[in-house]
């Protein structure tokens, strides 16, 4: 783990790492000590090289970059799993003479060292330092193949259901997964663990035991173990390695058998800032600036799973002050944060989207967060708490910003109402981001060939501009790529825009003046992210479909 936040700045400021603007910034936007490393990583004010040699330093030992040389499974296996988790050490080196054993921690090192000499008595023992995530992807070799361990619990006579969930879960939560799909054949059920937006196949379980695991889920879920052929939905909180871990259960019939998905709520996400989910400068200041109006809609409009929510809470946090009064209707409640009533919607109790949002109005708010738009009734009431003296944040399914504004108008919202109300629309996409531990540049050409899209973007791009792209490796289990960030698209609604949405405007017209009082796009927001290293082109264009002519 890393040292207190006072200490890790000691340290890179005596190194010259960064400096003390960056350092204050980071401060600001953090509170510990792994979101204030996170920060200045993540906003490319430090890499992980100079952040890992920087505290090698200060700890008399030399840096190991474990995304060079990561750990092989040969050398994983030399020292014993509870040895290795209990003194955080990783064995990277390993001849006839002499042994290399790496550790994050720099508590007490004779005693590590006198430990490790145990181990390897005949040879000379020499410690490094490396950063906490290499250490723990390094751990990730001790496990064994989900299979293999299903295996071992189905041959083991305990209880085969519930350590099957376990296994499941504590692998979904070490990848970073945001869901566990369950998914029914005919002769067994495949598991499936979303990654950064990602599907990949984690293991299958054999047919006979995946009633049983079915049962599991619903008991912990609160849902009914006799209902088969109807959709139902449950939540699990488990406490994980000393911190509480939500679920979201959903079961769906299949011709095969029950279908489930489980999200999981990562903790940290509530801990999200404006500065943490990719908006640019101009971006974040246009947002609080709107944000401190007393009333108006800000709207943030996106496909599922494409982050709406996790920014509309990203503002909240900004907003929830103790002279403002706060209340959220949400489907489901998914993060919990302090000072803010959230309300979370009951279909078998009637308390719908709109039958809550007509209450919530006369519980005197400052400002209202509906969770989604989903039909006319609580467009309707939404627009006019926004016009009665509400700040009102809501989330639409729109695939732009410039689509949002007919699709409500179709949806029955009068022009004038929508023009008198709306601030601003919000579009966006998740992007996966460039592995900071194995990111290399490569020529624009090259770049531009792979991702046989040249003469689309042809245009953006200069001989000068450096592109990057992961290599692949242990950090990132060879995808190049970890963690996601969002591209962002405004419309602003200028006294020109709001003139325009009276008309009962087309999605092209709408995008047309916006383009034309300079909004950019979610595509020329992905260039900026390219150029600067976010992500990759490759990325881009699978999320976004670029335009047929560079401008």
């Amino acid at each position: 783990m890393y040292p207190s936040v006072d200490k890790v700045k000691t340290i890179l400021l005596k190194e010259n790492s960064i400096s003390s603007a960056d350092s204050l910034a980071a401060e600001k936007a953090t509170d510990d000590s792994q979101s204030y490393v996170n920060y200045l990583i993540g906003h490319d004010l430090l890499s992980k090289k100079l952040l890992g040699q920087a505290l090698a330093k200060t700890y008399g030992l030399p840096f190991i970059d474990l995304a060079d040389t990561p750990a092989t499974q040969e050398n994983i296996d030399v020292i014993p799993e509870a040895i290795a988790r209990a003194n955080r050490i990783v064995l990277v080196k390993n001849t006839d003479k002499a042994v290399g054993v790496v550790t994050d921690t720099a508590d007490d090192l004779p005693a590590k060292k006198k430990k490790i000499q145990k181990l390897f008595p005949e040879k000379q023992v020499s410690l490094g330092y490396t950063l906490p995530e290499f250490i723990d992807t390094s751990f990730k070799l001790y496990e064994k193949p989900l299979e293999t361990r299903f295996s071992q619990i189905i041959s083991s006579g305990r209880q085969i259901a519930p350590g099957i969930v376990d296994e499941i879960v504590n692998d979904a939560l070490a990848y970073n997964a945001s869901d566990i799909h369950f998914e029914p054949r005919t002769k067994d059920a495949v598991i499936r663990f979303r990654v950064d937006g990602n599907l990949h196949i984690a293991g299958t379980i054999p047919k006979e035991y995946y009633e049983n695991i079915l049962n599991r889920l619903k008991v912990e879920g609160g849902m009914r173990i006799d209902e088969h052929f109807t959709p139902q939905d449950g939540a699990i909180t488990r406490e994980m390695d000393g911190r509480k871990v939500d679920l979201r259960i959903a079961l769906m019939p299949t011709v095969e058998g029950e279908k489930v998905a489980v999200r999981i709520l990562n903790s940290y996400v509530q801990d999200y800032k404006l500065t943490d989910i990719g908006l640019s400068e101009e971006h974040r200041e246009s947002i609080q600036e709107y944000s401190t109006k007393p009333f108006g809609m800000i709207l943030s409009v996106g496909p599922t799973g494409s982050g709406k929510t996790t920014t509309l809470y990203a503002l909240l946090k900004l907003l929830n002050q103790p002279n403002v009064n706060i209340t959220t209707m949400e489907d489901p409640v998914e993060y919990k944060i302090d000072g803010i009533n959230q309300i979370q919607v009951r279909e078998a109790s009637n308390l719908t989207f709109a039958k809550g949002l007509r209450s919530i109005v006369r519980q005197d708010p400052n400002i209202i967060l509906v969770g989604e738009i989903r039909d006319r009734e609580t467009a309707e009431i939404s627009v006019n708490a926004a016009l009665t003296g509400h700040l009102m944040l809501s989330t639409f399914h729109a695939n732009d910003a410039a689509t949002a504004i007919p699709r409500l108008i179709d949806m029955g919202i009068e022009p004038f109402l929508l023009a008198s109300t709306l601030e601003v629309v919000i579009a966006q996409r998740l992007v996966r981001k460039i592995c900071s531990a194995c990111r290399y540049s490569l020529p624009v050409a090259d770049a531009l060939k792979a991702s046989n899209v040249q003469t689309e973007l042809k245009g953006y791009f200069s001989p000068k501009d450096k592109i990057y792209a992961g290599k692949g490796c242990s950090i990132c289990s060879d995808t190049g790529y970890s963690g996601r960030t969002a591209l962002f698209e405004f419309i602003d609604m200028t006294p020109e825009m709001r003139d325009l949405i009276i008309t009962n405007p087309a999605s092209r017209q709408v995008e047309a003046l916006a383009r034309k009082q300079g909004n950019k796009t979610m595509f020329e927001d992905g260039i900026l992210k390219v150029k600067n290293g976010t992500t990759t082109i490759e990325e881009l264009v699978r999320v976004v479909e670029p335009p047929r002519k560079a401008k």
